[in-house]
């Protein structure tokens, strides 16, 4: 015989709620909202009509606007009126003119906050949307300057198999075939042709709009998948990579896509700012990640360019702002945004003796990489 194992709390509130009106909110916050709408019920009943108690009400609007879904929230403001009704005539002493005119002020200060409280809601989500979808033209665009490094990226691994394969038909072709040369040549084949894969994979998660996933990111793992895809860039203006990064970081929770984008978004602008430096020694980008005392994740990449005047590093990441000729400016306005989405920061300063410093910090979720 199975056992129902769902918890007591979840099944009251599948039988009492509509799941999807409910979404985000616990059988335990459900159950205090329940009972300050009987507080502030019993309070405005046992006090005089001149009292009104139920403005109260509001803050549990404002609470509902906080857990529940927009017609949920339209269902309690109406329980609170029909509750501050109900009061009014069981309520045995004191003016009723003036109980009137105190349950008419109630009843209006829960209408208009629960309008307000939903025009607000509206608007946050109409701004995450509209930040969803510059994220995603970001990404899109930054995909556009990188096509020649992942042609060449793709290439490399295509070029590998072409080769194994081709050394596989000779082993198999001498008399006696051999065998074991046959076989390490098919594992090359396996080996590139997942390599291939695993860069058309990735560009294919930048540039697809999925909704945000919270999931654990091992740092470190993620800076190289993110190099892997401006290798080509790398080699072809011959800039050295150097990495320093802490083999116990703590694991974070985020949107990797997201979280991949700003990375993506910094090597870029790293290899552009070295590429176009007029110094010829040294050409090269360091990757730091370190791990914080208080537990968050510090990740620094920096460059050996011409670096920023110091007069323009508060605005680097203000929209539209750009040094590139033909830059629109909203990179670094969407990773700063994805970052403090995420309750991060981030910053930029100079690098000694020239170039250019950017750092971010996440939140780590305590478990070891």
């Amino acid at each position: 015989m199975q056992t129902d194992k769902q918890p007591v709390g979840d099944r009251i509130k599948s039988a009492l709620s509509v799941p999807m009106m409910l979404e985000g909110a616990s059988f335990w916050q459900l159950l205090a909202g329940l009972a300050l709408i009987i507080a502030i019920f019993i309070a405005d009943t046992v006090t005089d009509l001149e009292i009104a108690a139920a403005v109260f009400y509001v803050a549990v609007v404002l609470l509902a606007v906080r857990l529940l879904q927009p017609k949920a929230v339209i269902a309690t403001a109406l329980l609170c009126v029909l509750m501050t009704i109900v009061s009014y005539f069981l309520t045995l002493s004191g003016s009723p003119e003036s109980g009137v005119v105190n349950g008419f002020i109630s009843v209006a200060a829960i209408a208009v906050t629960t309008w307000l409280a939903l025009q607000i809601r509206n608007a946050q989500q109409a701004a995450e949307e509209a930040r969803k979808q510059m994220a995603q033209m970001a990404r899109v665009m930054t995909l556009g300057e990188l096509t020649a490094s992942i042609a060449h990226e793709v290439n490399q691994p295509l070029a590998a198999v072409t080769t194994s394969a081709a050394a596989c038909t000779r082993w198999l072709a001498t008399e006696p075939p051999n065998i074991e040369k046959a076989r390490q040549a098919a594992e090359r084949i396996s080996k590139d042709a997942t390599r291939a894969a695993e860069v058309v994979g990735r560009v294919r998660a930048l540039v697809q709009r999925q909704p945000a996933a919270r999931e654990d990111i091992r740092m470190n793992n993620l800076i190289l998948d993110v190099l892997a895809l401006v290798r080509g860039d790398l080699e072809r203006w011959r800039i050295n990579i150097r990495l320093d990064l802490d083999e116990a970081l703590p694991v974070i929770q985020g949107d990797r896509i997201e979280i991949e984008q700003v990375l993506l978004n910094l090597f870029s602008n790293a290899v552009e700012a070295v590429r176009d430096s007029k110094r010829v020694e040294p050409r090269e980008i360091m990757v730091l990640s370190r791990g914080e005392p208080d537990g968050s994740v510090r990740v620094a990449v920096s460059d050996t360019g011409e670096g920023v005047p110091t007069e323009r590093l508060k605005t680097m990441f203000d929209a539209f702002y750009t040094t590139k000729s033909g830059g629109i400016g909203i990179g670094l306005a969407i990773s700063r945004s994805i970052i403090e989405a995420h309750q991060g920061a981030i910053r930029a300063y100079p690098r000694h003796p020239h170039g250019l410093v950017v750092e971010f910090t996440l939140n780590g979720s305590g478990t070891k990489a």
